[in-house]
């Protein structure tokens, strides 16, 4: 790992013909490369998911993320973006699909890059990752903690509705990254998502990690869990490094 990248704020062309904000870093010193569209979490555009897409750089992969708050909000804090999102409902899916196969696009056309693209995303990204795998054609996605893709509880945004209908056209394997204490999604619930999975004959492996809830890979907060968080990268690599490579 070389650790040698670039990064930067971009414009990109998202759903309905729209410019949007996006942030993207590059490896450097590599001929070749497979790229990732990066979903942020519902708490928005911010630093600890950007810091997330420069480190898919520094592991060899180009990464974007697309802003998706960014009509919401133009030019507002990561806060104020997504409390702007939440009042207008949240994000619909077909921005949301319109706004990540935008990023896709650019993806694919980057010199350098191999023309494999895969999607990963946390908490409300998570589930966002499964609608887009769902509707776009990916190589590889990974859902962090994703809730929603069966069971929407009350007071979320009114756009996060139940996508589990979808699973029949998922698009490439997909790697699952849970905690035992999660309540959005619960155990149980991801344990439905793998059999219904299974019934349609979609590659997938789901991990669940003991001792850890929701949003444990972030750092910067009280959920974040080492052990877990630390194997989860490493099973993000191996998942990526076989269907991205080459």
């Amino acid at each position: 790992m070389k650790e040698s990248l670039t990064a930067e704020t971009i414009s990109i062309t998202g759903h309905g013909g729209d410019e949007i904000e996006a942030y993207l870093a590059l490896p450097r010193d590599q001929e070749t490369f497979g790229t990732v569209v990066v979903i942020h979490h519902m708490p928005g555009y911010d630093s600890s998911t950007k810091e997330i897409v420069r480190k898919f750089a520094a592991n060899g992969y180009a990464a974007l993320m697309p802003n998706l708050y960014h009509r919401d909000a133009p030019g507002a804090s990561p806060d104020d973006a997504a409390a702007a999102a939440r009042a207008k409902g949240g994000v619909p899916d077909e921005r949301l699909v319109g706004d990540v196969a935008g990023a896709a696009d650019y993806l694919r056309r980057l010199p350098g890059g191999n023309g494999k693209v895969g999607v990963i995303g946390y908490c409300s990204g998570g589930r966002q990752t499964f609608l887009a795998a769902c509707s776009l054609t990916f190589d590889a996605a990974v859902d962090c903690y994703g809730g929603g893709v069966i069971n929407v509880p009350e007071g979320l945004p009114a756009s996060m509705t139940p996508i589990i209908d979808l699973a029949e056209n998922l698009s490439c394997p997909l790697l699952g990254l849970f905690g035992a204490d999660d309540k959005f999604p619960p155990p149980a619930e991801t344990a439905e998502i793998s059999r219904i999975l299974d019934g349609f004959g979609k590659p997938h492996e789901f991990h669940t990690y003991e001792g850890a809830g929701h949003a444990f890979f972030s750092p910067d907060r009280a959920s974040y869990r080492v052990e877990a968080a630390l194997d989860g990268w490493e099973k993000v690599w191996a998942f990526f490094g076989k269907h991205l490579a080459g």
